[in-house]
This record gives structure tokens, sequence and C-alpha cells, in this order.
């Protein structure tokens, strides 16, 4: 039998997940109120030291908070799933906000009056004084108007702190916060007085110090919190419980543990821990199963019920982390996404299978919680168990959106190609949505920047305006294209001149935090901070990288496609046609991705519709239903004649051969624009002298930023939402799901070394049962021997997610993969669930 199926979770897991579910979000105060009076405190002294300052105050003074049933204890929030504010990278948005924010569309947080007046004092002293501050003032005003008109973003590190990162827990469990205390005691009593780097290395390592002192005393107080409970406890057990957890706290993680129960409690005090001390998200727990289980197989007393509990625990404290973002932001990132991304599989540094028993109870942790945290994820090569991929496919089954599947024999030689050791490339683990980095050893910057190739390819159409705005270089009107040659000639122009912005825009950012916002703590954890002397955004790092990812690639291969096929190949449609139906959006209203007006169909009417299309086609396609559906409603709203003319235009446009068919003509197209974006974004450096690497996916941002791009050649009109990823276009990858993948493969996932992220959604009944698995199973392995790079997916019908539409309140746990994340549907924004719900549902 290849189908095992899952155990039940506890009676305490089921009531710890209901406390995430049922959980308003809240904002609180404190970590921002005692990070503003620690910087007043210490204005004297350098940045590296006021940052310890800011940790060792927080650490202090922070609110200690264990929750009922909690066996893993330590919390950044009073309230579950709440969030805290960092006001040194940024906060005038969250200012604007307090009244907002609880009802905005994407992601709403709870602030109370009281809160909001102990945060707006804290804000008086910050004007001038933040990371995002400093940044803006190091950007040229034709960036700020390119990240204006759409092109790109660096909201992430822009408004937040540092994440994107994997820490060395293994070092910790071995040695503890001591350990790493008495590391850089050695190194500072090493240090060369006469060398002119003295001074900074000495404060840094200082710095470290005081940080890892304050971090013990953080532990002490919930073994302080935890004994004081258990005084006062009744029940038997859990005062068993409490009593425990306080001899756990008062070991670890000053100590190196020697229990799995302590080992567990130590990843979460570290994971907890670095949330306080930065904002920063996709702070990525990495090859969990690889640093954990020497722990559990060395505890000969634990039973394996209980074990698999404490690993329970562990994914709902990953979902009581939360983040607020500004209300642009938290549209690209919709779900309240954190990104904290935990890997099993792959290989060992030598090369061999890593595959191990907890790789597998991380899975039944997975199917117990069903909750969007951890960010779940698996690697695949030619020597991993069939059981473990099937194994992973079973939990793919569950429709929860992961685990995610990346493929080591392409990450691999992609991470050899910007250098990194062969061991360290097969130590990999992935960071964030879909980034793969060496774990605790790199300072990747994934995540930098959102960059929208769909906008620059409408800006190329448009002689560089954007609107009435000449935003990028005078490349040359369309209508004086002879051939496609041309055309790509403008496209590189444009391409290059808004990377080049892209890339001053991130350094910015990385300029000021390293100038304004070094972390002690976290530097401490990343090889090789220590050795150096200097903090991880200084360039403390053995590997440093810049990732900005694009999005809108298959919208972009289609459209350049549908202007090679049809206008220079077969004659069917002229330059000048073409542009005139492109600057009236096909002769349709600009809306929000919808028809104005108050029309609607009736149940009649959208019978007729699907009528129509099954006599026409002989099979029903969403996406045509969509666009009559959408014809028909504009018909209500708009006059006729707007549309005259453009109607058989845009006919010939859709009907063009589309990327995600395996056709390799088309394909082979989204590859050539893809790659222009890929190699001019490789030709940059950062400021602590790693490189600018590519990737390709989008979060959520390809819904967000889609209101940005105009009507485009393939027949998408203004403002719709772009493909996701490097996934094909909603409705157009019709030849099934092998030649989806096929399609998909053919991009160069190796020169996109900061992740690529492919999306399939399955209707359930086409994976069930054993052939259903195999099926599933042969799929992946298929993809990944044509050397694809990541595959995920959803296995939800149309029908559950409209209804959860509609319902939402008995809907509260389906979870469903977004983008590089999973999240509850129905937080989700309306816009980013039916973007979810026009995917292609594919089957065998």
């Amino acid at each position: 039998m290849l189908e095992k199926g899952f155990s039940h979770p506890t009676d305490r897991v089921v009531r710890l997940k209901n406390t995430i579910l049922q959980a308003k979000p809240y904002v609180e105060s404190e970590r921002a109120v005692l990070a503003t009076q620690a910087y007043q405190e210490n204005e004297h002294l350098p940045a590296i030291m006021r940052r310890a300052r800011v940790i060792e105050k927080i650490f202090h003074k922070l609110p200690v908070t264990i929750r009922p049933d909690e066996l893993i204890v330590g919390a950044v929030t009073i309230h579950p799933r709440s969030t805290e504010i960092c006001p040194e990278f940024s906060y005038e948005w969250v200012e604007k906000e307090f009244d907002t924010m609880e009802h905005r569309l994407a992601d709403p947080f709870i602030i109370e009056k009281q809160t909001a007046r102990e945060l707006s004092e804290a804000f008086k002293y910050w004007p001038g004084k933040t990371t995002s501050s400093l940044a803006a003032s190091y950007m040229s005003e034709g960036t700020k108007e390119s990240m204006a008109g759409g092109v790109f973003t660096v909201g992430n590190y822009f408004y937040g702190g540092v994440g994107h990162v994997s820490v060395d827990y293994g070092k910790v469990l071995k040695i503890g916060f001591r350990g790493v205390i008495d590391e850089v005691t050695r190194a500072l009593e090493k240090l060369d007085r006469s060398s002119p780097d003295y001074l900074k290395k000495e404060q840094f390592y200082q710095a470290v110090i005081l940080s890892y002192q304050a971090a013990i005393v953080f532990a002490h107080r919930y073994a302080d919190e935890a004994a004081r409970l258990a005084r006062e406890e009744s029940n038997p057990q859990r005062r068993r419980e409490l009593e425990q957890i306080a001899q756990n706290c008062t070991r670890v993680p000053e100590q190196g543990a020697t229990t799995f129960w302590e080992a567990c409690q130590t990843f979460w005090f570290i994971q907890c821990m670095l949330q306080i001390e930065s904002s920063g998200h996709s702070i990525s727990p990495g090859r969990f199963d690889q640093y954990m289980y020497p722990y559990l197989a060395a505890d000969s007393s634990i039973q394996p019920e209980f074990a698999q509990e404490l690993v329970d625990c562990c994914w709902i404290k990953l979902n009581d982390i939360n983040k607020t973002r500004d209300e642009v932001s938290a549209q690209a990132f919709a779900g309240y996404a954190v990104f904290q991304n935990l890997c099993v599989g792959g290989q060992t540094e030598e090369g061999h299978d890593a595959t191990n028993p907890l790789s597998y109870m991380c899975m039944e942790a997975t199917a117990h919680v069903r909750l969007p945290q951890p960010s779940f994820s698996i690697r695949v090569w030619q020597g991993t168990p069939d059981e473990f991929l099937f194994r992973a496919c079973e939990v793919v089954r569950l429709g929860l959106g992961v685990p995610a599947i990346y493929n080591d024999e392409v990450i691999i030689p992609a991470l050899q190609n910007r250098g990194v050791s062969l061991r360290d490339a097969r130590d990999y683990c992935i960071i964030g949505c879909v980034e793969p980095q060496a774990p605790h050893r790199t300072e990747g910057w994934h995540d930098a920047a959102f960059f929208n190739v769909a906008k620059v390819l409408d800006i190329t159409l448009h002689n560089g305006r954007a609107g009435r705005k000449q935003l990028g270089p005078v490349t040359g009107d369309m209508t004086s294209w002879k051939s496609m040659d041309d055309f790509y000639q403008a496209f590189q122009q444009q391409m290059a001149h808004f990377v080049h912005q892209l890339v001053e825009a991130c350094n910015s950012v990385d300029i000021a935090h390293g100038e304004r916002c070094p972390l002690p703590f976290l530097s401490a954890l990343v090889d090789d901070c220590i050795g150096r002397g200097k903090s991880l955004q200084e360039g403390g790092a053995i590997y440093n990288f810049t990732g900005p990812q694009a999005f809108g690639v298959a919208d972009t291969g289609d459209s350049v496609y549908a202007i090679q096929k049809q206008v220079f190949e077969d004659g069917k449609v002229t330059l000048a046609e073409l542009k005139t139906a492109l600057d009236a959006n096909f002769g349709y209203p600009v809306g929000d991705g919808a028809p104005v007006g108050q029309a609607t169909l009736s149940e009649e009417e959208i019978y007729a519709v699907v009528k129509q299309i099954i006599d026409r086609d002989g099979s029903l396609d969403a996406t045509a239903i969509k666009n009559e559906v959408y014809r028909q409603l504009s018909s209500a709203s708009a006059p006729q004649a707007n549309r005259s003319g453009f109607e058989e235009l845009r006919r010939i446009l859709e009907n063009t051969p589309c990327f995600g068919n395996d056709i390799d003509e088309v394909d082979l197209v989204a590859r050539r624009c893809a790659l222009i974006y890929c190699q001019e974004v490789e030709k940059y450096r950062n400021p602590r002298g790693g490189q600018f690497q590519a990737g390709i996916y989008p979060v959520s941002a390809n819904v967000l930023f889609g209101k940005d791009v105009g009507a485009l050649p393939d027949g998408r009109l203004a403002k719709e939402p772009l493909a996701d990823g490097v996934s094909p276009r909603q409705g157009k990858d019709s030849n099934g799901p092998t030649a989806a993948a096929s399609s998909v493969a053919k991009l160069d996932h190796f020169i996109a070394s900061n992740g690529t992220l492919y999306n399939q959604k399955f209707l359930p009944s086409a994976l069930a049962g054993e052939k259903g698995l195999r099926n599933f199973g042969s799929l992946v392995r298929s993809y990944f021997d044509k050397k694809g790079m990541h595959v995920q997916f959803n296995v939800v019908d149309r029908e559950t997610l409209l209804k959860a539409q509609k319902d939402p309140q008995q809907y509260q746990d389906l979870v469903v993969r977004v983008a590089g994340y999973s999240a509850q549907f129905v937080v989700l924004a309306k816009e980013v669930q039916d973007d979810i719900i026009s995917r292609t549902e594919q089957h065998f």
C-alpha cells in the first residue's frame, strides 16, 4: 500500500490550533516603546552598540506570556497571532493607518486607542532617523518615479527589518548561548590592537556579548514565569508540565540541549528572539530534520507520541508569529504571510540521502496542524526514496498547498555557479517563498524587490512612457518596428534602464541597514560574522547576494509571441492596429479588473454564455467564459461603438498559441524574455561585496501590480492580474499538467538562482487513490528530469473555494497555496481569492 494516511493530533494540539484560528490579530506597542527609549538613552553610542542596548532593554522588559496548554513557550506579543512595531525601520505608514488598518482590504489588524496613543508618542522621536528615510535619501528622483509607476518596488526591506535568512540552530543546540559568548570572547581577546579596524571589530564583539547575555535573561524570565504558574496550578499534570518547562528554560538556550524537549525549546527561543530583534520576515528554520534529529535519536526516554506532539507544538508556535505591513505591501503579501520556510529531505554535504525519521514526523505534523506555517518544503534528488516522495504527495493531497517541492539537480549547480562550494550547495535550504541558500553562511537579501516585467513590456510598447510620463528612454514608436529584432532591441534598452534603477533602490536600502540597523544577535549565528568581526549587514556572511524577483513572465512571453506570430509571420494584424487597440483597452472601460457599471447577468444569460462556448469550441474554458461574461457585462455599461473593430482583433490575439502547452516556438520566446531580465540583473553587485541574482516569483504581487499594467498584445485587458511566478496564464495551459510542466521546465532555471515558482492546481479527484498518487509522483519526477526547479500544488475544487468565499466562517481552516506560501483562504483579499479560483484545474 502506497497510501498510509495520517494519525489524529492530540487534544492539546487541537486546542492550540483553535486558539490560532480564532485569534484576532492586534498591533501591540511594547516593543516600539522600549526600542525608542533605548535609542534615546544611548544616542552617544555607535550604531552597533545602540542596537545591542535596544535588544537588552527589550529582552529585559518585554512582557512574558505563557499561553494555556503550551509545551514550548516564548512569545513576541501578548495576544496570539499578533504583531509588534519596529519604528527604527519605518513608522509613518503605521500612523497613517491607525484608523483604517482594522478595515483594510488585505491583512487587517486591530489597533486599540491606547496602543495608538503609545505608538504616536514613540513615533515623535523618529523623523529622519529610520532606515527607510536614509534609504530614500540615497535614491534618485527617477528611481522613485519608476517605483511609483509600478515598475518595481523595494517595500520589503525599505519598510521592515532584514530577514530572509536561516541561522545556525545546530550550533546553539550544541553549545548554547553561553558557548557563543565564549567564542566571541576568544575572538575579542585575539584582536590586533594595532589594526585600523580594531575599534569596529571590538564594538561588534561587545555588542554580540551584550545581546546574548540579555537573551539568556529573557529565557530565564520564562523559567520564572513557568515556575510561578506551576505553583498556582491545581491540575497535577499541567503542574508537572510547567515545572519541566521551567527546568527547560533554566537550562536552554543558555547551555546546549540534552533532550528532545530541550532541543525544541531551544529552536523556538532562537526563532522568537530573531523576530524580536528585527521585523524582517522569512526567518526560515531551514533543514529542521537535519539539526534536530540527533537530539531525538539520542533521547532514549521520550515516547514517540510525545515527540510527535512536541513537533506539532513547534508548528503551532510558528503560526503565533505575525507581521503587519503598509496597505500596498499587505496586498502583495496577502494572507498574513510570514514565510518561515522549513525544509526536509535532500542530500547531506557528502552527497548521501538525508532523509531520516524526523523528516516523516514533519509531514505528520503538517497534517495534524493544517495551518499556513511553517512554509513546508521538501528537497528531491535522484536518490530520494520513493516512499518519501509518495508520503509528500499524500500531504499535498490534503489540499494545504504544502509541501513545496524543490529539485536538487538544478539548485545545487545553480548555487555552485554563484560561487557556493559543493558541500555548502548540497546543504542548501529554502528561504521565504522559494529562495535557495547555503544556511547560516548566507546573507541573500532575497525578495529584495518585485520587478514587473510586463510593465516594462507595456512601457516598451509606448516608447518609454507610462501614461503621460516618460519613465524610460525613448526607443521608438512601436509602429516603426520592421522586425522582431527592433522590438527586442527596444525591450532590452528599457530593461537595462529599469534594472539599473532597481539596483540603485536595492543598494540604497542595503546601505541604510548597514549604517543604521546592524543586527548583532542575528549576525552571531551566521558564518563568518564572528570570524570577520562585522555584522551581517556590513558583509560579515561568507556568501552575499541580492535577489530581486520578477513576475509577468508568461504574460510578456505570450504577448511577444503574439506580435511575432500575428504581425510579422502571418500578417493578420498591423502594428498600427495593435497600438490603437492597446491604447483603447480593446474598447473596454478601464476599471479595477472588472467592467464599470452595475450590470449583471441572469442565470439564463450565464447558461447561454456557457452553451455558446461549448458550441463554438467543443469544450469549456474558464478564461473564455470570463471574457464572454466580461464582454456582455460591458455591453450593458459602455457604448457598443467603443469596441467596434476590436473584437475580431482581440479574438485573433487570444487564439495565438500560449506558453504552457509544450510548444517550443512559444515557450522559447518566454524563455528569452525571462533571460533578458535575469542577465541584466546579474551584471550588478551590492554594497556587501556580493552579486545580484534574479528570481522569478510573485508572492501575490501579480494581482496587485497587474493594476499598473495596461492592455497587452496577448488580449489581456488593462489592470487584470498577471500570471503568477513562472506559471502559465490562468486557463491557457489547456494541454494537461505534463505539457504545462514541460513548458515551464524550458525556462532557464539555472540562471534564476534566487528561485523560481511554479503553481499547479489539481482537482482532488485527479489525485485520488493509489493510481492518483503514482501519477502525481511521476509528474514531479518527470518535471524535475527536465530541469524544473520548483513546483507546488493546490488540490481543491472550484466549488469549495466559491463556498468559502460565500460563507467564510465555515471554512476558517481552509488553507491554500497563494504563491511561495500558504494562507487561510478566507483571510485573503477577494481579488487574490479570485486569482486562485481562476487557475487552471488540471487532471490526468
